[in-house]
């Protein structure tokens, strides 16, 4: 198992147009064999001293916080993915983004820990 992790400053009222396009890029992430995805819209994300979420995307008045990640079967599928997306044009058509892709925060990881997955 591999995992990314994204987290992401999107204004409220770009909620649906999010979800939209998280749908439909999941539909191609699916296709280069992605097994799970979980895009999280903010309900209680609190103020930190001297970090947060917050301060980490630099969010603004009217923006939520989404905490997203998606599960590779390893990281070498993961890796072929990012490779497949240079070559397809569903990923170079002219797409509305609903954030500032410059303040995504986003890493991959292998499992320290689990519980409740096989």
């Amino acid at each position: 198992m591999y995992v990314q992790g994204f987290l992401i400053a999107v204004p409220e009222g770009n909620k649906d147009a999010y979800r939209d396009l998280a749908a439909r890029a999941a539909e191609k992430f699916a296709e280069y064999g992605v097994t799970e995805i979980m895009e999280a819209w903010e309900e209680d994300v609190s103020d930190g001293k001297l970090t947060d979420f917050r301060k980490a995307t630099q969010a603004e008045d009217g923006e939520r916080i989404v905490f997203s990640w998606m599960i590779w079967p390893d990281k070498q599928t993961c890796d072929a993915a990012h490779q497949r997306m240079q070559d397809d044009e569903f990923w170079s058509q002219d797409m509305e983004m609903p954030f500032d892709g410059m303040r995504m925060i986003w890493g991959g990881f292998s499992p320290l820990f689990t519980m409740g997955r096989d």
